[in-house]
């Protein structure tokens, strides 16, 4: 009991009933604890977002997200935090189903105040064993759920929706995004969604800036024996081998001129003319290409043909940027984490709060390609159960006061704020100067400085 009152442990209640949530937060702060008290699952994540929490206690039954969807995120987001979800329904599936999603402990109203103290004491004993457990049924559950879709964020959901709605038309897609978002993945998962056997049809991948000008033609369209020194064989293109399946051409706009005039003949006339044949040959297989350039402007400086960008251009999926999507962090974490731990045999549960702070506020120039290497290199050196900031690479910095780090206007603003008044003070260190500089009056500049945290 000395230990937890010269550091208490932390507890949040999320409860829509506020006799409920006001009388465990004052009962569970006079016994020692520091709680933190809200009614809505929306709210628990913001406030898990900025606090470390030991233990939630949150209500199953909540409007908006209901608890086994702040169970989730919440492990996401802090997976050292033990979870105890209560409901006023004693039903044993509800009790299943929460532990099998990563719970700790289970309650049933009406609450027994007692109770709620004698598990809170239990799981702060038992934390070593309770890791071990979560992290196994947590990687059970995964490989139940094996999902292709990574995120959802409303602009990965569009792009998703999207892609479900056009993945049976067999229409050529062209999916824009910066380098490291993901673009063959979308590839992959549109041609398994257009094949009613997608284990038997060939998605076969060629990227254009990887092969040599003089090569990508043999590439494509292949060709017959006696075409050029060294061809003692036909070969298939790629075209000719995917057969009813995917070809997925990524970086289209590095394809040289040449070689764009005879895609376009595919896409139009469904056929393919090998090196060194007479006869052109029937092709049945889709396009997907992909590109991190623009290129209507590649268009408009007569690097790339019009025509073809035309019809590469029926359907347009645009893959935004990691830090456009930041709320979807914690889930790739989550599966990128558990893919490397597997592959290198290591029982790792999570990141640790602060670690998930800093992977939430770095800026990701190598979108979700830099993440999942940043998050090999954590697996390949952590040595405990959770990834903390010792673990990630060194340019991972600490969460700063970027304003382009937060999503939330009003945060960016506070930032915003915070780094020009520094800015003006070093360049004015006389406070009247400072204030006639930012045009403010002086007594407010006290105050911003007072409220920002700048000192004195």
């Amino acid at each position: 009991m000395s230990a937890r009152k010269l550091q208490p442990a932390s507890i949040l209640v999320v409860d829509d009933e506020p006799l409920i949530r006001e009388s465990l937060g004052e009962y569970l702060q006079q016994e020692g604890f520091a709680v933190i008290v809200c009614g809505s699952g929306e709210e628990a994540i913001e406030l898990v977002k900025g606090h470390r929490f030991d233990i939630a206690i949150c209500d199953v039954n909540l409007p908006g997200m209901d608890g086994i969807d702040v169970l989730q995120r919440l492990l996401e987001i802090s997976p050292e935090t033990f979870v105890m979800l209560i409901t006023a329904y004693a039903h044993v599936e509800n009790a299943v189903e929460a532990l099998r999603r990563g719970a700790q402990d289970f309650l049933t109203k009406p609450i027994i105040l007692e109770e709620v103290h004698r598990k809170i004491n239990r799981l702060l004993q038992m934390r070593d064993l309770l890791q071990e457990n979560q992290w196994l049924r947590r990687e059970l559950h995964r490989d139940e759920g094996n999902d292709t879709i990574i995120g959802k964020s409303p602009a990965m959901e569009r792009v998703y929706d999207l892609a479900r709605r056009v993945a049976p038309t067999r229409s050529t897609v062209l999916i824009l995004g910066e380098s490291g978002t993901g673009k063959e993945v979308l590839a992959r998962y549109i041609h398994k969604q257009s094949q009613a056997d997608s284990t038997k049809a060939r998605f076969l991948a060629l990227n254009c800036a990887a092969i040599p000008n003089e090569l990508i033609e043999n590439q494509l369209f292949g060709h017959r024996r006696g075409a050029f020194t060294g061809a003692d064989r036909d070969q298939d293109g790629i075209f000719i081998h995917a057969g009813t399946g995917t070809v997925f051409l990524d970086e289209i706009g590095e394809m040289p001129l040449a070689t764009q005039a005879k895609l376009l003949r595919v896409i139009e006339q469904k056929e393919v003319l090998p090196v060194g044949a007479n006869e052109p040959v029937a092709v049945e297989s889709r396009i997907v290409a992909a590109t991190n350039k623009d290129l209507a402007s590649e268009v408009e400086h007569n690097r790339f043909r019009e025509d073809l960008y035309y019809r590469l251009n029926v359907v347009t999926l645009k893959l935004p940027a990691l830090r456009d999507r930041r709320e979807d962090i914690p889930q790739l974490v989550t599966f990128l984490l558990s893919r490397h731990a597997r592959t290198m045999g290591k029982r790792i549960v999570g990141v640790s709060h602060e670690a998930m702070q800093m992977l939430l506020s770095n800026r990701w120039k190598g979108n979700v390609r830099e993440l999942d290497n940043a998050l090999q290199r954590a697996v390949i050196f952590g040595e405990g159960s959770l990834i903390g900031p010792a673990d990630l690479p060194p340019d991972v910095a600490p969460p700063s006061d970027d304003p382009f780090a937060v999503d939330d206007l009003s945060k960016a603003l506070e930032r915003f704020e915070k780094l020009l008044i520094e800015r003006v003070l070093r360049q004015n260190p006389d406070k009247r100067d400072a204030a006639r500089k930012l045009n403010i009056g002086l007594s407010s500049l006290y105050r911003k400085i007072e409220n920002l945290g700048l000192g004195g």
